[in-house]
């Protein structure tokens, strides 16, 4: 297998930069086209990942307009996202491909690894590492429509030690990127990212797919961190971050320092211009989908406590506006 250009020109740009490539990561109601101008705003990754869309609906008769909304790029996000697939059908993957390629969607990642209950209960997530003839089918389908491919995978599903199977098993599927969520799916997030097994899933990768590029998730909070991990991994292409960007919305920054309080409103007011305007192309997601991000942008200011009680009760970005034009702790 060669690298594509598209992931090519990645490598070839960070391995330069001596540092692994960097990833927001795809987060349901999260890194839609809203929040992830918010993050280029801030700092840019090099690779940012759509909300992860179900393969089926894309096509399908009565939901494919409810997926536009997760399918949308606008003109002013300066990296066109991956899109993330999800589901278990090869067929459903196989038309999905082709579809986001007329789309413009340059790049498609396959997750294997979501621990959502509803989502395992209908066969995708990380349901695929418990049926890998499966995973196989929708790699392979989606590999049809002869845009990149990558996989987004977990350790296992129930015991660590599966990744001796299951990550093989992948690379021998030929995909142009492996990134490992460091935990099982049985662990979620409630136990540190196994990241003493990084070097054996690189010696795996050199063994069976050498052109495939690594990367890795788990703990990771941001750039700092992220060099340092590659650092301790040699042979480590990437690092995708994903909880550790509602600690720190600034986390992708090459030149890390204090942010004024100023700087934290201008961006949660910039999330709710862009809100707004893709509230008038979509009917999702509603109001209190915002409401989450609030703690990113009020935490870290001094006092901010009740300013964030307030928000919380908001009914309207008119509301947040007019909250944050009367705080006394931002004049």
């Amino acid at each position: 297998m060669e690298l594509s250009p598209y992931w090519q020109k990645i490598a070839a740009k960070t391995r330069a930069e001596h540092r692994p490539f960097l990833s927001l990561a795809p987060m349901e109601a999260v890194t839609n086209a809203v929040f992830r101008q918010v993050v280029d705003s801030a700092a840019a990754p090099d690779v940012i990942n759509t909300e992860f869309v179900n393969a089926l609906s894309i096509t399908h008769p009565k939901a494919k307009f409810t997926a536009q909304g997760r399918l949308y790029i606008s003109e002013n996000e300066p990296i066109k996202p991956i899109v993330q697939l999800w589901g278990n059908v090869g067929e459903d993957f196989r038309k999905a491909a082709f579809a986001v390629k007329e789309k413009g969607f340059e790049a498609i990642d396959i997750n294997t690894g979501c621990p959502d209950a509803t989502v395992i209960k209908n066969h995708g997530g990380s349901d695929l590492i418990r049926h890998p003839e499966s995973a196989a089918e929708v790699i392979a389908a989606t590999k049809e429509a002869g845009l990149p491919v990558s996989v987004k995978a977990r350790l296992g599903f129930s015991k660590t030690d599966e990744f001796r199977e299951w990550i093989p098993f992948l690379l021998k599927q030929e995909v142009q990127v492996l990134t490992v969520h460091m935990r099982t799916r049985q662990e979620m997030s409630k136990v540190p990212a196994h990241y003493e097994l990084i070097d054996d899933i690189i010696k795996m990768r050199d063994a069976i797919s050498p052109n495939t590029l690594i990367a890795v998730n788990g703990d990771v909070a941001d750039r700092t961190a992220a060099n340092k991990l590659a650092a301790e991994h040699p042979g480590l292409d990437g690092v995708m971050i994903g909880r550790g960007i509602f600690a720190n919305p600034f986390a992708f920054e090459a030149d890390p320092h204090e942010h004024t309080p100023k700087e934290l409103i201008d961006l949660l007011k910039l999330q709710l211009d862009l809100f707004d305007d893709f509230s008038k192309l979509y009917d999702s997601p509603r109001f209190p989908s915002l409401k989450r991000f609030f703690k990113i942008y009020v935490k870290s200011i001094p006092h901010s406590a009740d300013l964030r009680a307030e928000l919380m009760d908001a009914k309207s970005t008119d509301d947040v506006r007019q909250m944050l034009a009367a705080s006394d702790i931002l004049k």
